[in-house]
Formats: C-alpha cells, sequence, structure tokens
C-alpha cells in the first residue's frame, strides 16, 4: 500500500474511531434528557451533536498537540504505527461497550498509539514528560470526581429542600439542558481534538507536512 492509500486508511479509521467515541460518550448528555423526558431521543442527539461540533471551534488545541506530537516522536514513527494503534483502540471500545465497562477512550487511543510506537522503535519513541499527566489523572479524575459530584449533589440539594417537588422538577428539567450542552462541549472539546492530532501526526509522518507546519 503506497503512501497516499495509507493516509486515506488513517483517516478512515480516525473517523471510525472517532465514531466509536460515540458509543460511550453518548449515554452521558443523551440518555439523561431523554430519560426524565425531557427531550426525545432525536431531539436530545441533535441537541448533544450541536454541542460537541461547536467545541470544536470555542476552546485552544491544547488536546490535539498532546497527541499529535506531545507524546511520541513523530519522526520515529509512521502511518503502520498510527493504523494499529487506532485498530487498537476502535477494538478496546467494542469490547468494552459489549461488556458495559465504563472505559475511556482517550487512554484507549493514547495507549494503543504509545503501544505501537513501542513495538516500533522501543520506549525511546516515548516522550515520558507527555505522558504525566494522562496517566496520573486515571488514578485522580475519579477521585476528583466523586468528591466534586457529592459536593455539588448536597450544595443542590440543601439550595431546594424548602421548596416543592413540582416546582424544582419544573426548573430541573430546564437546568437539564444546560448541563447536557456543557457535558456535550466538554465531550467535543476533547474528542475533535484527538482525531485531528492522529491526522496531523499522519501527514507529518507520510511526508506531507514537516514538524514546522504544524498549525498548532
Amino acid at each position: 500500500m503506497d503512501s497516499f492509500n495509507l493516509l486515506l486508511t488513517v483517516i478512515t479509521l480516525t473517523l471510525i474511531f472517532e465514531f466509536s467515541n460515540g458509543w460511550h460518550d453518548a449515554a452521558n448528555s443523551i440518555a439523561t434528557v431523554v430519560s426524565t423526558r425531557v427531550l426525545t431521543p432525536f431531539r436530545a442527539v441533535a441537541w448533544a451533536a450541536f454541542w460537541n461540533f461547536v467545541a470544536a471551534f470555542v476552546f485552544g488545541t491544547a488536546v490535539a498537540k498532546t497527541i499529535g506530537k506531545g507524546m511520541v516522536h513523530i519522526e520515529m514513527v509512521d502511518e503502520k504505527v498510527l493504523l494499529a494503534g487506532l485498530l487498537g483502540a476502535i477494538t478496546w471500545n467494542l469490547i468494552t461497550l459489549v461488556l458495559g465497562l465504563p472505559t475511556s477512550s482517550s487512554h484507549a487511543l493514547m495507549g494503543g498509539y504509545g503501544g505501537a510506537a513501542v513495538a516500533k522503535s522501543g520506549f525511546g519513541a516515548l516522550i515520558l514528560s507527555g505522558w504525566t499527566k494522562p496517566v496520573v489523572f486515571i488514578f485522580f479524575a475519579p477521585v476528583i470526581g466523586l468528591f466534586v459530584g457529592a459536593a455539588v449533589t448536597i450544595v443542590t440539594s440543601w439550595i431546594v429542600r424548602k421548596q416543592r417537588p413540582r416546582r424544582v422538577d419544573k426548573w430541573f428539567r430546564r437546568l437539564q439542558l444546560l448541563s447536557a450542552a456543557g457535558y456535550s462541549l466538554g465531550h467535543g472539546t476533547n474528542d475533535a481534538q484527538k482525531g485531528m492530532g492522529i491526522i496531523t501526526t499522519a501527514l507529518v509522518a507520510g511526508g506531507a507536512l514537516s514538524t514546522y507546519d504544524v498549525p498548532y
């Protein structure tokens, strides 16, 4: 397979990975507003899709920069490494979806990409400083989420403790639209940029771009 076809294959698999990413993330921002009947399934998907799309233009490109050239030395990998990493991440997403495991697609991609790079060029292919935050927050993020979630729940319950249930339900239904939008905005900021980083790496590895041409 020539370089051009390899590049097209990487781009196609990146889009497939992003689709598989949605298998895990859709429930977070869609199922909640559907289960409470705030939105119909179609409107919930449209609402989440809009905010995921908008997110790519709202925030910076830190995630793309990390994935693209902050974790692996680009000059030591090629399109085949990217293909192996993407296939590994997609397979993991599929397995965990079937088993109902709440795993991170971001870490699946990082692990697949990093593992393929090590298999090709050894541990010297890794930029160790770029792995510190992702690995550390595998352990810290659930703990932070637990305490922040508990704190928000307690504060919210205290604020509405004297309100009538019907009034609380009315306002919470409206606020669910805001929370679903915020969740989708956060997902879009992260997920859109992962694919951006991989495609940019493929362009650099294939010679279509140099590291000096990378826009971030």
